[in-house]
């Protein structure tokens, strides 16, 4: 005859502090800056097939990795975004970032707290590797993949 083992709190508290335990060993891939053979100067790249990527750099989502594809991607704390950053001190429709064949460039949509590039407020900034974008609390970096 099988029987099921109904778990005792003590045992229902191990279970548990085991898989909050096993999060930690989460194989989450981080970037490493390289340096750019055509310049020489350090750009943080990810592997990949894409132009740009945004990675978490801080907080329980660091390497979290949102890879922007070409037209616009929109950012903010409502569940219709493209990247949902949910935090109040992110605006619901907080900024878009936009890929085209100039570049990558990232536009505030009028948010409370404003969006920061490399720790000055803009309207509007053109985005390069490395560059470090601020929306409410959440700071992202500004990466290159392998296309």
């Amino acid at each position: 005859m099988d029987t099921e083992r109904v778990p005792e709190n003590g045992d229902e508290a191990a279970s548990l502090a085991a898989d909050i335990a096993g999060l930690d060993q989460d194989s989450t891939e981080a970037f490493r800056p390289v340096r750019r053979p055509d310049t020489g100067e350090d750009s943080p790249r990810v592997a990949g097939m894409f132009r740009y990527a945004l990675v978490v750099d801080g907080g329980p989502q660091t390497g979290l990795t949102y890879v922007l594809g070409e037209g616009e991607t929109s950012a903010g704390r409502s569940a219709e975004s493209d990247i949902f950053l949910e935090d109040v001190t992110v605006s619901r429709h907080h900024a878009v970032f936009a890929v085209d064949g100039e570049g990558l460039t990232v536009t505030d949509l009028g948010s409370t707290n404003g969006t920061y590039v490399n720790g000055r407020r803009h309207e509007t900034a053109v985005l390069a590797p490395g560059d470090e974008v601020m929306l409410g609390k959440f700071h992202l970096v500004v990466v290159v993949g392998d296309v």
